[in-house]
């Protein structure tokens, strides 16, 4: 026998499971319409053009005539290729440079401009933030004009000291043309990663700091003390975007040497893109290889620095 008062129960159970299942219905469709751009767009411009570079790189294709298939030829020929193991060992020329003297400085900048404060910060971080503004292009143009032999403000505020250079152009002389794009990059990259590591220290709690003063810790015992064990997670994500960009390194290059001189600043990825789409080569299935390659190696890179530099973090 049954209930009017369960019959009403049951259909109203009924009704809200229906609801709900409309509610989940429409949920997923909202969601499958929201992520379909992204990743469309990633399986577009993403994955798709990296397989295919797999793909490519079995291949020998100039991008006109019919490509042919020549299996691993491509990567035995890239192993004796004694080009691509110079311009990579440019590329650790500047993992071993560009990272440790950005954070160096980034960090120093940041620790004085977050714990100092003075009057002028604001004006400073704009100042440190300004080449961030500009494209690379344009940085490489002003760097250009600071190295020109003729004209440059380098050997003209070398002459103001006494120092006779005459017209020595640094971009043009196989034993200063590394060096020279040092520079470049330090001013491009320091005002971003000043930025980053002066917000993750304002974060530290200033009793720790005051404490500190009380002890009378100095200012490089703080720094070293506190600020640096307390913003490590901070600085082992910019490392780790420091060293992979080192080795991804290209604009800047392109427009100062373009590799030059006698190949004396060329790096994997500058040698890949001439490869593709130089005066002298296309090889599209060559410099697909050289990709793959490059792309091994910063895998490798990034599993080496997740066990070297760890996951220790303070907690504050």
């Amino acid at each position: 026998m049954n209930f009017p008062e369960s019959t009403a129960y049951a259909k109203v159970t009924r009704r809200n499971e229906r609801r709900m299942r409309k509610a989940g219905t429409q949920k997923l469709i909202f969601l499958l319409l929201a992520l379909a751009p992204t990743f469309g767009g990633y399986l577009l411009f993403n994955l798709y053009p990296n397989l295919m570079s797999a793909y490519y790189s079995l291949l020998y294709w100039d991008g006109l005539s019919p490509a042919e298939f020549v299996g691993l030829k491509n990567y035995t020929a890239l192993l004796k290729d004694e080009n691509v193991w110079r311009a990579l060992s440019h590329n650790l020329f500047f993992v071993v440079t560009v990272p440790p003297l950005t954070l160096a400085i980034s960090l120093l900048l940041a620790y004085l401009l977050a714990v100092k404060k003075y009057k002028e910060s604001g004006f400073y971080k704009v100042l440190y933030f300004f080449p961030n503004v500009l494209s690379t292009v344009v940085v490489s143009l002003l760097w250009a004009f600071v190295y020109n032999g003729d004209y440059g403000l380098l050997n003209a505020m070398l002459r103001l000291f006494g120092i006779p250079v005459g017209n020595f152009y640094w971009l043009g002389d196989t034993k200063t043309a590394i060096w020279s794009l040092l520079p470049p990059y330090l001013w491009a990259t320091v005002g971003f990663y000043n930025i980053i590591l002066m917000n993750a220290i304002i974060s530290i709690p200033k009793p720790l700091y005051e404490a500190a003063v009380l002890e009378g810790a100095s200012h490089m015992t703080r720094l070293y003390k506190i600020t640096i064990p307390l913003v490590m997670p901070v600085i082992r994500v910019s490392a780790l975007f420091l060293v992979l960009g080192a080795f991804q390194s290209l604009e800047s290059i392109l427009v100062l040497t373009n590799g030059g001189p006698a190949g004396s600043t060329n790096v994997i990825g500058l040698y890949m893109f001439n490869i593709a789409f130089g005066d002298k080569y296309h090889n599209y299935g060559y410099a697909a290889a050289i990709g793959m390659f490059l792309f091994l190696i910063l895998v490798v890179v990034k599993l080496m620095m997740d066990k070297w530099m760890g996951n220790k973090s303070y907690e504050y």
